[in-house]
């Protein structure tokens, strides 16, 4: 069953009410944000964000390799100038090895691939890794300032990772 229904009627709740059509296009607070996709972290209400203030790049891990092309044209094209970088406790990418995804698509799917889905056993050398990625990519600002943090997904706190 679709969840698709759902979502439109809850939709027509938010439109009925819906007040914010003016925000302009760049994010008020000229920060993004490098976060996990998965549905316990919602970025947003973990750091205080309202609509316009940031953009939310979201993906498996929050890892910043896929994020590049989203921050590229966030810096360059709509001015944010700090990233923030999030991720989780009881992370999925901490469940599985490259290679066992690899021979999980091979075996579900037929499919041989050599993608790079990013797992880690690690979680704090992963925001570590993603926070050093940003910072040194050559198509990333050099001197906007790059942040990493685990949300606890047991607290809802927030930790610096140095």
């Amino acid at each position: 069953m679709s969840e698709v229904p759902a979502f439109l009627k809850a939709n027509d709740r938010y439109a009925a009410s819906f007040k914010k059509g003016h925000l302009p296009m760049p994010p008020a607070r000229r920060v993004a944000v490098v976060a996990c996709m998965d549905a316990r972290l919602d970025p947003a209400r973990v750091l205080g964000l309202e609509e316009g203030d940031a953009h939310v790049i979201r993906n498996a891990g929050g890892r910043a390799a896929d994020a590049v092309r989203s921050l590229v044209i966030s810096q360059q094209l709509l001015g944010t100038r700090e990233v923030v970088v999030v991720h989780h406790t009881d992370c999925g990418m901490l469940t599985f090895t490259d290679a066992q995804l690899r021979r999980k698509v091979r075996d579900d799917l037929g499919v041989e691939t050599d993608e790079a889905f990013l797992a880690f056993a690690d979680l704090e050398q992963s925001v570590r890794d993603d926070v050093r990625a940003i910072r040194e990519s050559r198509v990333l600002l050099k001197d906007a300032p790059v942040t990493g943090f685990i949300y606890d997904v047991r607290t809802g706190r927030l930790r610096q990772v140095e």
